[in-house]
């Protein structure tokens, strides 16, 4: 954490950090969690000439519908202290530089003793947040990061009532979690189809920013299918919205102008730390289906094709013969998986799951995980210029990860030559042994200690027949199928 900021990631280029809205501080200025607002664009009349249109526009009836199932979230949580946490060194050298005001260990209080053997009891850190009732009995979406390892968890009500929550379950793959509070008759908001938002809608956000009280603000749908560089294996469709998100309205929510949540206010891009107009919602479909499987099994199950996909850029396309970039590269199929079972094959273009298309492999990864262990789907490919089916009983997934290896390398070794790499013979198959970082390979993707297995589909096993191969494309990208860290992948390589 930085600034009482949960922060994912470091930046993009332009230096902008990724923030999940949240924080574990007491009331500072800018140590709350998430919020969204901005100003929706309303097409101007002629100079001099207000439109009626323009004149009575009000999103009034549906803030009045949506602002009472919006929810404020307060936690706590009590530090510790190990026997050498927030503890320096008893060091009178260091002290004749600090003086007194240099701590000898933790102190006790004024006019007390410590006893011996023990510590004074850590910071309570306090940190708030917003969330969103979903049924009448109390159940209440919001983000993971709002009440990741509290203690304590207090919800307040639009109508002032405060209620001790319990965490019904977390899923940080997704930042999102169901709490819930005894009581009844509550006001909700339907959840919507965020598959039916169009770039260009216009949305509102309700939250509890920097704990002013509950805020709307409006804005549009920006964008849909966002990633954030969170540099981590979560699941990611975002809604990217204008509204400003500020802290304290991280879980709050993004509704249409129906009244509808279509989003869990969750991140934004910011230099500064502060709105931009860059902000991130997780869509509602993925909420609804976290939440009931949070709700009905305290965790979240996830169904397991068995392949290791990876996006097509334009080189590999033209090197595959694709018609576009669009859908998910097999580049691994795991041995007894589903996929393989159904007859899926390394190289295979997944073009539609489930009756659906898919544009990419993030697309796909999300679909997958939203579907449940056990489900049989119906999954398209392209393969060698022809369009293939399969029907797939997909399994369920689970955290365990295969052990990772590189194939050890024997052999003469290649120069480097104009692709900047030298190469050695390995068991199975080229192994990089030296990269240039500012030669063509480095900058194609490829790594020290990658085994080359393939060039354009044909099997390599020695530096001579991996610059054979790439000699004769002639200016042409070549498509190079590589073991990494015990994975198959595809990357192009192209002559300059």
């Amino acid at each position: 954490m930085s600034n009482g900021n949960i922060k994912k990631t470091a930046a993009v280029a332009i230096a902008a950090a990724v923030v999940s809205i949240a924080a574990w501080k007491a009331p500072q200025a800018s140590s709350y969690l998430s919020a969204a607002s901005s100003t929706a664009a309303i097409t101007a009349a002629p100079a001099g000439v207000v439109s009626p249109a323009v004149a009575n526009a009000s999103y009034a009836p549906v803030v009045e519908r949506v602002m009472p199932a919006v929810v404020t979230i307060r936690v706590e949580k009590h530090a510790s202290y190990s026997p050498t946490d927030q503890q320096m060194p008893d060091d009178d050298f260091l002290r004749r530089f600090f003086g007194e005001q240099m701590p000898r260990g933790q102190q006790a209080p004024r006019g007390q003793q410590m006893p011996r053997g023990r510590r004074a009891p850590g910071p309570v850190e306090r940190g708030l947040g917003s969330g969103v009732i979903v049924t009448k009995d109390g159940y209440i979406l919001t983000n993971n990061h709002v009440v990741d390892g509290a203690d304590t968890v207090k919800v307040d009500l639009p109508d002032r009532r405060t209620f001790s929550a319990k965490v019904v379950g977390t899923d940080p793959a997704t930042d999102l979690a169901v709490v819930k509070i005894d009581a009844a008759n509550l006001p909700t908001l339907v959840i919507g189809d965020s598959d039916a938002v169009r770039v260009g809608d216009v949305v509102l956000a309700v939250g509890n920013p920097l704990a002013v009280g509950e805020t709307v603000t409006s804005g549009i749908i920006s964008a849909k299918g966002r990633q954030t560089p969170t540099g981590d294996d979560s699941y990611q469709d975002f809604l990217q919205t204008d509204a400003a998100i500020n802290h304290g309205n991280s879980g709050g929510a993004l509704v249409n102008v129906a009244g509808e949540l279509i989003g869990i206010n969750s991140q934004i891009l910011s230099p500064s730390d502060g709105n931009i107009g860059l902000g991130f919602a997780i869509p509602s479909n993925m909420a609804k289906h976290v939440m009931n499987e949070l709700v009905s099994n305290g965790s979240v199950r996830r169904a397991k094709l068995g392949v290791t996909i990876q996006g097509i850029t334009p080189d590999m396309a033209q090197a595959m013969n694709l018609p576009n970039t669009r859908g998910a590269l097999v580049s691994t199929v795991d041995a007894g998986s589903p996929a393989d079972k159904a007859g899926l094959k390394q190289g295979d273009v997944i073009t539609q799951f489930n009756g659906k298309d898919v544009s990419d492999n993030n697309q796909l990864r999300n679909a997958v995980g939203n579907t449940l262990p056990g489900t049989n789907v119906p999954v398209t490919v392209l393969r060698d210029g022809h369009t293939e089916h399969f029907d797939v009983m997909l399994g369920e997934l689970t955290n365990a990860k295969g052990s990772a290896s590189r194939g050890g390398s024997n052999g003469e070794r290649g120069s480097e030559g104009r692709f900047g790499m030298s190469l050695q013979s390995g068991e199975n198959g080229v192994v990089i042994a030296e990269l240039d970082p500012n030669g063509v390979a480095a900058q194609s993707g490829l790594q020290e200690g990658d085994v080359i297995q393939k060039v354009d589909g044909k099997a390599v096993k020695s530096a001579a027949d991996v610059k054979a191969a790439l000699d004769s494309k002639d200016g042409k990208p070549s498509l190079l199928v590589v073991e990494r860290d015990g994975r198959s992948l595809f990357l192009t390589l192209r002559a300059e």
